[in-house]
């Protein structure tokens, strides 16, 4: 968790449209949108160059300045040019650090399972979770120790362990993350399968006794 908030430098926008922000684009801007519910949203600019290393950062809370006023803020949502991938608009929500505020953080597995080192196959479901916290305990990660799993186990989000007890799991915890596979084990349920089929079709069918008199008759 950090203390100290990767700094992404803003300025006012005011003047809106395409033409504007393609000419913020060409200034090595980007056009964005701050919000803050119950009050009015901000137009701004966001120096691209930052902004690329703030992505890059762990970081998931950032903070801007408006009016030497220190403010803090996450991301809501990117919008790509569909051809070139270039980052072409931002929208960014404010946050304060007394509130908190939800979140997707990432899962990172630690160790190597049994299972896996005895040939199993490791099937993750999903890479993240939605937590609720405040700015302040925002966590870079959680991490999973996997190394006691065996084949033909699984893990849910209900066996997160969370060191820091004002985080809460928002993600059911019913969802599995993972499971260890035996190697091979859904083919060898299909031949299991096929093979039972087999001895019932060839397993011979006994006479009915409607059908044992029709014989004693007919001879």
């Amino acid at each position: 968790m950090s203390s100290t908030y990767y700094k992404l430098n803003v300025t006012d926008r005011k003047k809106f449209g395409t033409k504007e922000s393609n000419q913020i684009r060409k200034k090595g801007f980007i056009p964005a949108v701050l919000y803050y519910a119950g009050e009015k949203n901000n137009h701004i600019s966001i120096d691209k160059s930052v902004f690329f290393h703030a992505l890059q950062s762990s970081q998931r809370v950032y903070e801007i300045e408006q009016g030497k006023e220190k403010q803090f803020v996450m991301i809501k949502e990117i919008q790509y040019h569909p051809v070139t991938d270039e980052i072409i608009h931002v929208d960014l929500m404010r946050v304060r650090r007394s509130e908190k505020m939800t979140i997707l953080v990432p899962l990172v597995l630690v160790g190597s399972s049994i299972g896996v080192k005895e040939g199993g196959i490791l099937s993750q479901s999903i890479n993240q979770v939605e937590i609720s916290c405040l700015p302040t305990n925002v966590p870079e990660n959680i991490e999973i120790n996997i190394e006691n799993i065996e084949q033909g186990q699984s893990l849910s989000v209900g066996d997160i362990e969370l060191k820091d007890k004002e985080i809460e799991l928002l993600t059911a915890s019913d969802i599995n993350i993972l499971t260890i596979q035996a190697p091979g084990g859904a083919e060898d349920d299909v031949e299991e399968a096929e093979e039972t089929e087999g001895d019932e079709e060839s397993s011979p069918e006994l006479d009915t006794p409607d059908q044992k008199n029709e014989n004693n008759e007919s001879s």
